[in-house]
């Protein structure tokens, strides 16, 4: 069984389906927004990290750049980022995040996705193995 989560979804522009998302303690993260802003945010956030989607909420969550950070937020330091997503974003529950949705937007570092499509191994199909 999956746990719930709840996320804190920060949309800059209303006609672009560009979404950064924090994951938070729900609880917690209730009693800082109704102004308990003396709550440490390492107990409002499950962790700093900043998740990004360009197909909505619902979409493939990926890590965003220091770039995509600078430009949105005006810094791509956790500690601000988390904490302008905390104060601008909107409340979202969810019933749970499956891994294998997280990708990389970095593709040198590969995409971090299981791909189990063809059976085949990556030296197999760049012609490695010859039978």
């Amino acid at each position: 069984m999956t746990k719930a989560l709840t996320k804190v979804i920060y949309k800059p522009d209303s006609q672009s389906t560009d979404e950064y998302m924090i994951i938070v303690n729900v609880d917690e993260y209730k009693k800082w927004k109704a102004g308990g802003i003396s709550i440490p945010l390492s107990e409002v956030v499950d962790s700093f990290s900043v998740f990004f989607s360009n197909q909505g909420a619902q979409g493939i969550l990926g890590k965003p750049s220091n770039q995509q950070l600078d430009t949105v937020f005006g810094s791509h330091k956790d500690v601000d980022v988390v904490e302008f997503i905390l104060k601008e974003g909107r409340e979202q529950a969810s019933d749970a995040i499956k891994t294998s949705t997280f990708g990389a937007t970095n593709a040198a570092k590969g995409s971090m996705t299981i791909d189990t499509r063809g059976g085949r191994t990556p030296a197999e199909l760049a012609g490695r193995f010859s039978n």
